[in-house]
């Protein structure tokens, strides 16, 4: 298996890059690693008729990877330019269009990837207002639409006065990278998860309402209208305040 390291900062060592290079360290043998510094690339997009050179060296990289690491730093509220105009020239290569410009999963469906940010901004300010927000949807965004599945995130706030990555950040950095390897490569079964929530919520709500029923605590000629109700409504709650904390709500500490 093939780690891509993809880092689109100013600093080849500044401190996001020190967060991927412990992520990429704990990858061991026989799996591969490679960085790629976009600021070593001087791509441009593509033009009707002429491919760029450098992103079909790119794309290359891309393709034989099993894995990508993206790190970029968040830069007022948002991503980093150096990454967000890689991933603005990829557009082409990281989906296909139909007909009517809509986009679709094309040759890197079902990688992987894991990505990673940093910011000025304090931890307690961060977990609040979610400054690192915006990069992670970025990111989140443009990987779903390419097909790829998201592993984790990884946060560094408070790096204002921080010249070296803490202890702690290390250590986790390694352990996910360790984690890169082992993951198990499928498809997104997310509907598949709301089909199983539903159904498990729709078992329970029977049981406890039948109890309620044999209790009679419920009038029987309204239990199935009660019973409908009750399932629809505690599943959308239940869906929406998982989704909250999964998807809408990303790591800030």
């Amino acid at each position: 298996m093939k780690i891509l390291g993809i880092l689109g900062g100013h600093k080849r060592d500044g401190l996001t890059a020190q967060m991927l290079t412990n992520v990429l360290s704990g990858v061991s043998d026989p799996h591969t690693t490679e960085t790629i510094y976009l600021e070593d690339f001087q791509f441009h997009p593509d033009l009707p008729g002429h491919r760029d050179p450098v992103l079909d060296q790119l794309t290359v990289k891309l393709l034989e990877s099993d894995v990508w690491v993206l790190a970029a730093p968040t830069y007022w509220g948002g991503l980093a330019g150096q990454m967000k105009d890689f991933l603005d020239c990829m557009r082409g290569r990281l989906v296909r269009f139909d007909h009517n410009g809509g986009t679709h999963p094309d040759r890197f469906k079902d990688k992987h990837y894991l990505s990673i940010t940093s910011c000025y901004a304090g931890t307690v300010e961060n977990f609040l207002t979610g400054v690192t927000d915006a990069s992670f949807r970025t990111i989140d965004k443009i990987m779903s639409a390419a097909g790829l599945i998201k592993i984790n995130e990884l946060v560094l706030p408070g790096t204002l006065k921080m010249t070296t990555l803490p202890k702690s950040k290390q250590q986790l950095c390694t352990h996910w990278g360790q984690k890169l390897t082992t993951k198990t490569k499928r498809d997104d079964n997310t509907v598949k998860r709301y089909i199983e929530l539903f159904c498990m919520v729709a078992v329970m709500a029977l049981i406890t309402m039948g109890v309620q029923l044999l209790l009679h605590l419920i009038p029987i000629g309204q239990f199935w209208s009660i019973y409908a109700t009750f399932v629809i409504i505690f599943f959308v709650l239940l869906a929406s305040i998982l989704h909250f904390f999964t998807v809408v709500k990303h790591r800030r500490r």
